[in-house]
């Protein structure tokens, strides 16, 4: 959650509330689930690593609001993570933030990274695929390993359907 914001700050400068509400609008009901709380906490840590800089901001009719902007560490940090196709864990949720975010800077194509990110498990399930032949058929281990080549088989299925999803906004 935290570089998408940062990638959302680093298209344009927003305050807390203005950013909850574009988190709500790229995530729909998941991004509901994240509340005020987490996001000046979150815009805390990052202004203290660096990546963000707050500005107090007169308003006239309502008290100051604090406005944060991306730093150009903060962009160069985005960018490095819109580029990553490690997959830790099963993370559709940040990947979907990835790609929205990298579609609201055009700091990268939507559709590359998923592609970027197809390659990396495809070769990671070749590796367990091959790891799996050299298992006994009635070893414990090989569950271990189909369990994960199945997930990555889901994982692949579901890019491909993000993939669906982008080309035809791309397109229309």
């Amino acid at each position: 959650m935290r570089e998408a914001m940062l990638a959302m700050l680093a298209k344009e400068p927003a305050h807390g509330y203005e950013l909850r509400q574009r988190l709500i609008q790229a995530l729909g009901p998941i991004g509901e689930v994240v509340n005020s709380g987490q996001i000046y906490v979150t815009l805390g840590r990052l202004e203290k690593a660096g990546f963000v800089r707050g500005v107090q901001v007169e308003q006239s009719a309502a008290p100051d609001k604090r406005v944060y902007e991306a730093t150009p560490e903060g962009r160069e940090h985005v960018a490095a993570w819109l580029l990553d196709a490690s997959w830790p864990k099963v993370a559709p949720t940040e990947f979907h933030l990835k790609l929205v975010a990298a579609a609201a800077t055009g700091l990268a194509d939507p559709v590359a990274l998923i592609d970027a990110q197809r390659r990396e498990l495809l070769r990671r399930l070749r590796e367990v695929q091959l790891l799996a032949e050299s298992e006994p058929p009635d070893g414990d281990g090989v569950l271990i390993l189909e369990g994960s080549a199945l997930r990555l088989q889901a994982d692949i299925r579901w890019l491909e359907a993000c993939e669906q999803r982008w080309s035809a906004r791309r397109a229309g």
